[in-house]
């Protein structure tokens, strides 16, 4: 028994000094910027709900991007509509309509960085208003959900994907970064892109755990404004209604548990929980 105490005893002490001899890592020093990448307008709101809680109401959406500065290093989360439409009216024909105002390295130039800058680029989904200003990024690694890459491998691909937007990664010019499930961005858990698949295969929402602010929890389009998550309802173009309804519980259980500033990113009153550039939140 006097044996077995003692070797109790050597390994606690020698548990207890390894710790104390493992070096406190720094925590990252974490920026986040919100840029404006479009405006969407939408005749009819009732594709946005399978439950027609939106029947014959018009609405208009934002389209966001966000730079993640980790130390010296930069994440960009989605890229919005692409350029070409700059200063183009939206068609007011069309159901849906679209209009941007600016580019994203105009916008980057702001606040001091410059597009090479970019290592990363993390898409939320394989959708044309999310990658609309990829290729402008082509040195970057494009990090996105495995399930979503195939997508620009179908013949023909399915609805909003264009695969002209992602064609430097395509050709194997560019360096490709395929996520399945959840991913530690930096490997610190400061920045986690979490899988919430349902809107596409391969959707993500992005969690950033900001010093100051606290997490914020981008929503990638888990949903595409606040009345989804309070009515339920999946929009009829969704991959699958119940990994759809599984992603919403899950994006507000990790916003509640976390205490986290949830952002969903069409929707014009959440954008705005964040500051507008040249201002950062930290």
């Amino acid at each position: 028994m006097k044996t077995f105490k003692f070797a109790l005893a050597i390994g606690a002490t020698v548990a207890s000094l390894s710790f104390a001899s493992t070096p406190t890592r720094a925590a990252p020093d974490l920026e986040l910027w919100r840029l404006d990448c479009g405006d969407v307008i939408v005749k009819d709101l009732s594709m946005f709900s399978d439950t027609f809680a939106f029947a014959g109401k018009k609405g208009e959406l934002t389209d966001s991007c966000y730079v993640i500065r980790h130390g010296g290093d930069y994440l960009l989360w989605d890229t919005g509509l692409p350029a070409g439409i700059i200063g183009k009216a939206p068609d007011q024909n069309a159901p849906i309509g679209v209009s941007l105002k600016t580019d994203i390295p105009t916008q980057l130039k702001q606040i001091g960085i410059k597009p090479e800058q970019i290592a990363t680029v993390g898409i939320s989904h394989n959708h044309f208003d999310h990658l609309g200003q990829a290729a402008t990024f082509s040195k970057a690694t494009l990090m996105i959900g495995a399930a979503d890459w195939q997508t620009f491998h179908d013949n023909p691909p399915p609805f909003a994907v264009v695969p002209d937007l992602v064609k430097p990664w395509l050709d194997g010019k560019a360096k490709l970064d395929l996520v399945t499930g959840d991913r530690d961005v930096f490997g610190d858990g400061s920045v986690m892109m979490l899988s919430m698949p349902g809107h596409t295969k391969g959707e993500a929402a992005l969690l950033v755990k900001l010093a100051k602010m606290g997490p914020v929890l981008l929503s990638g389009d888990v949903v595409h404004f606040e009345d989804n998550l309070a009515t339920h309802g999946v929009p009829s173009f969704n991959e699958n209604r119940a990994d759809t309804l599984a992603s919403m519980e899950r994006l507000e259980a990790v916003a509640a548990g976390l205490n986290a500033t949830l952002v969903i990113q069409h929707d014009p009153t959440h954008i705005s929980r964040l500051p507008a550039l040249p201002e950062s939140a930290r």
